[in-house]
This record gives C-alpha cells, structure tokens and sequence, in this order.
C-alpha cells in the first residue's frame, strides 16, 4: 500500500508540475506576442514620424531652393530691366542738358554701404550712362573700402588715372601747415559773425595745434571737437588755466568726441568691425605700452590683412598718416610711414605712462621720428623674425 500510494503521489506530483510548466510556457507566449506587438507599434509610430520628419525637410528644402530661385530671377529680372532702360536714362540727361544749356552732375554719396562685390557693377552701369553726354558722376565713399575696378572680359567698373580722377576731400596730417591755416580759416569765418570777437580770445595757440591733430584735418571733426571744447571750458570756469581754451580742455573734448567715432566705425564696418577694433586696440597698446609715444612706424610696401586693417582705420579717422616716407638709420634700405594716433586714446597716457608727445609737425622732430622703438611689426613680420 505504501508503495501504491507512492506511485499515485508521484503521478500527481507529475501532473501538477507539467499543468505549472504549461502555464508558465503559455505566459512566456502571451508576453512575448504583446511585447512584439507593443515594439511593432512603437516602430510603426516611429517610422510615421521618421517619414513625416523626412518629408517635411524636404518640403523645406524645396522651399528654399524655390525661394532662392524666385529671387535669383527677380534679381535678374531687375538687373535685365536696367539694362534695357539704359537709352532711356541717356536721353532723360541729355534733355536735362538741353534745358540747363550746361552740364549735368549725378551724385553718388557713400558707396561704401553697397556690398563690395556689387560696386564695381554699380560704378559701371552709371559709367555707361556718363558716357556720349555731358553727365559728370561724382561719387563719395571710403578708399580703402571702396572696389573700383574688376578684372574680367570684359572688365567691368572704372580705373582711377585712366576712366575717372581720385579727389581726396580731406586734408590730412602730412601737410600740417596747410591744414592748420585751412582751419583757421574755417574757425575765422564763424567767429567773424560775432562782432568784437576774435578766434585769439577763444583759444589760446597751444589749443588751436591741439585742436587740428585731433580732428585730423577734417572739417567736421575739427568743429565737433570745437564745440565740446567750448563746453569743456565753460564748465571748469575761470580757474588758473584763464578764460580762453587750452589744450587740456580740447583733450577732454577729444575724449567725449570718441564715442561719435566709434559709432561711426560701427556704422560704416558692419562686415569687419570686430577686426578692425581688434586691430585698432593692437597699436592703441603698442603706442601707449611698448613704444611710449603718439607715433608709430609702418614699414612702406608691406601687404597682408593687418595692415589693411590699419588702412581702413586711417579712413575712420582713427589713425592719422602724417609721413609718408622716413628712414630709420638702422634700417637700411627701408622706407617707413608714419603714423599718428587719434588724440583720444591717449589724452591722460602722458601723465600715467611717460607717454611722449612728438611734434612731427616741427623740424627738430626729424629725428624723434627715425627712432626704432616706434616700428610696428605686423605679427606674421614678428614670426618671422
């Protein structure tokens, strides 16, 4: 009896661990089956949106190239238009000439602010209708942002000496004299206006040199900086320095008329304004840090992008060519510009650095202005050495 209930025990112990297995096997299955249903829909959701995510790229894309398209045509839409009116416009001034019984001017002020690549284009179509008439086309702009010409075939633009002549409006620096007298002149005219005042009881003569290096023999940089000073002057009252304006009250004024500049330098460099303030603050901490003085020397002939920078900085009135050649007796065979800072970045370096102010504008300076110490060296020059 033991040995039947043993049998029977096992038999139900058999029957109860397959009835467990079974069941065990039948929710692997079920699971398995969901899972691979929850995973297929999941992939089939991500799929949808992988092919919506591709197909609205693409639509985008076709956007863009439609778009770009659109524009390229208007572009050329504009351009052909221009071309086939030019008869149109050479006789609207040939009548203009009629009706003056003289020449006619076309003006064409600050073309510094069209793209460079497109300038030589524009010089070009205005250029073509100039010609056959008396039409003269004067155009303003910065030199050294400025593309007259464009090497092609054919060529297109103008060439200065050749097709149109270079007027340079300002005076600078390098003719001290003649800059110095042109503005007292300038001042003299206005002050004439006010009976029994003259331009020698304003300003006293240390003020009127100081006053033409800061403006940098422009005209309007000359009168701002004027003003300023005349406000300089009122503020501080009649203290020890007089009545009349000297020439720290024109370095105050210098300062206050910075900022004027650099919005202009924002304004007309928006493409490389970080480089060329970058540039600007490179010989602003040679002059006042390295060579001490209000001067530097660049080695003539010498090409690169800095010293195009420098360049385009002389026509922000940042920096001021004041000699165009000077030797230095160490340097032989070299030929040096030099350079002067804008009297703004130094006006109170005098009393913090030993800063020097040379008088380049004076004979004894010929010397002060052969020194080594005030050559900048570009820093590809530098690596070099």
């Amino acid at each position: 009896m033991n040995s039947t209930a043993k049998a029977r025990n096992s038999r139900h112990n058999y029957s109860v661990t397959t009835i467990l297995q079974q069941h065990r096997a039948l929710e692997r299955i079920w699971s398995l089956r969901h899972t691979t249903r929850y995973v297929g829909s999941v992939g089939s959701k991500l799929g949808n949106v992988l092919s919506t995510t591709v197909n609205a790229e693409t639509a985008a894309t076709d956007r863009r190239g439609i778009a770009t398209e659109i524009q390229e045509q208007y572009r050329q839409s504009k351009i052909d238009f221009l071309h086939r009116h030019i008869l149109q416009y050479q006789a609207l001034f040939r009548k203009m000439e009629a009706l003056s019984s003289g020449d006619s001017y076309l003006f064409l002020d600050d073309l510094y602010h069209i793209r460079r690549t497109d300038q030589p284009q524009v010089i070009d179509y205005f250029h073509r209708i100039a010609k056959g008439s008396n039409l003269w086309l004067k155009i303003g702009t910065i030199r050294h942002r400025t593309s007259w010409y464009l090497h092609g075939d054919p060529p297109v633009g103008v060439k200065l000496g050749d097709d149109a002549d270079e007027i340079d409006l300002d005076l600078t620096l390098e003719k001290y004299s003649l800059a110095k007298e042109f503005l007292t002149k300038v001042l003299r005219s206005f002050v004439n206006d006010c009976v029994g005042l003259t331009s020698s009881q304003i300003l006293n003569e240390g003020a009127m040199d100081r006053l033409v290096l800061a403006s940098g023999g422009v005209v309007r940089d000359f009168l701002a900086i004027f003003r300023k000073a005349v406000d300089v002057a009122r503020e501080r009252g009649e203290d020890h320095r007089g009545p009349r304006i000297g020439s720290e009250d024109v370095n105050l004024a210098a300062g206050e008329h910075e900022s004027s500049k650099r919005e202009e330098l924002k304004r007309d460099a928006v493409d490389d304004q970080r480089e060329i303030e970058r540039q600007f603050d490179k010989v602003v901490t040679f002059c006042v840090d390295k060579a001490k003085a209000n001067l530097f020397l660049l080695e003539k002939g010498l090409s690169g992008k800095e010293v195009d920078l420098i360049h385009e900085l002389v026509d922000l009135r940042l920096i001021h060519l004041v000699r165009s050649r000077i030797t230095v007796s160490s340097r032989v065979g070299k030929i040096y510009e030099g350079y002067m800072l804008d009297v703004s970045q130094y006006t109170g370096s005098r009393k913090r650095h030993n800063f020097e102010l040379v008088n380049f504008w004076k004979a004894e300076a010929s010397e002060e202005l052969r020194r080594v110490k005030l050559i900048y060296e570009p820093e590809w020059k530098l690596e070099l050495l």
